[in-house]
């Protein structure tokens, strides 16, 4: 018998009780935002911090730093991080260029008015999609968008119907969908959602061998009830 499925509020609070509460382990600065992930490869938590903490204590982060710097010295610094460390570094390039050029090295102040010109912006810049989009809008207090962890949309997909489809756009928009209709539009309460599927697709509910076994929602999920 399919258990009743959890909504996200009370998932949430289950989650909640389970992890603790959790705090952003990325910069919410739009432009640091941007520079933090070009630091890692695959990108992972573990992954843009390695590169970033080289980065920032051997070349810097501001526009001006990384545009000096030559691309042999900021491959370098992000060489901790994983692997293309030659592309990323041109993309840092890239990235302080456009800032600098187009923003006078304050991407934060372009990023005002329609929601849709704003996402425009972000969409520019390497390695954002919707996905990113979303995380920046959300975790620089733009905009209380209904943001999902890119790589843990699973989670939702598998607790709400019982695992990923073929579409990683559409198991996206439907993760969306579920938040925006249980969860307040609210920056706390949005970004608390995001922060804690982050952290239980990371621990327990694996892409690959998920720890059923030890999940604190396993009673109202549907990919659970189907094993």
């Amino acid at each position: 018998m399919r258990p009743a499925r959890l909504n996200f509020a009370a998932l949430l609070e289950k989650l909640q009780a389970f992890y603790g509460p959790q705090e952003p382990s990325f910069p919410v600065d739009p432009y640091e935002f941007l520079v933090w992930w070009q630091c890692g490869y695959p990108q992972s938590d573990a992954a843009c911090q390695k590169g970033w903490d080289r980065l920032t204590s051997e070349v810097g982060i501001d526009p001006d730093k990384l545009l000096r710097a030559s691309a042999d010295k900021l491959a370098s610094a992000l060489k901790p991080g994983g692997m293309v460390p030659e592309l990323r570094a041109q993309h840092l390039k890239e990235i302080a260029r456009s800032v600098q050029d187009e923003f006078g090295g304050d991407l934060r102040s372009a990023l005002t008015g329609p929601l849709a010109k704003v996402r425009k912006t972000l969409k520019r810049f390497p390695g954002i999609a919707d996905p990113g989009a979303d995380r920046i809008l959300l975790f620089a207090g733009i905009a209380a968008v209904a943001a999902v962890p890119s790589n843990c949309v699973h989670v939702p997909a598998r607790i709400l119907r019982g695992g990923e489809g073929r579409n990683y756009s559409a198991d996206y928009r439907e993760a969306q969908r579920a938040i925006a209709e249980e969860i307040p539009e609210k920056l706390d309460a949005r970004a608390r959602v995001y922060l804690l599927l982050k952290r239980h697709g990371q621990d327990i509910c694996k892409r690959s061998n998920p720890k059923c076994d030890l999940c604190p929602i396993s009673a109202g999920c549907a990919f659970f009830a189907a094993r």
